[in-house]
């Protein structure tokens, strides 16, 4: 079976995120008022063959945890899909 894992990779909210800062301070650059915090990750789109979702699921796991994130400064959620 063909899955698709959607997977978010964030920093950890106890560390700085200087991208997300910097973005924070410039959106008034761009007549974007009012934004008070931002924070910037990555998204992932994953297809990905298994014989069950919760294989998939695995998987994916596996995949984050070992390549995808850096587990001392990201965290990382994702949703799989069947097709």
């Amino acid at each position: 079976m063909t899955f698709t894992a959607e997977i978010d990779i964030m920093p950890h909210k106890e560390l700085l995120d200087p991208q997300g800062k910097t973005v924070t301070k410039n959106m008034k650059n761009i007549d974007v008022t009012g934004v008070m915090d931002m924070r910037i990750g990555k998204h992932i789109t994953m297809t990905l063959e298994a014989g069950n979702e919760a294989e998939a699921s695995e998987k994916v796991d596996t995949a984050c945890r070992k390549l995808l994130a850096n587990m001392i400064m990201e965290t990382y959620t994702f949703s799989i899909k069947k097709g």
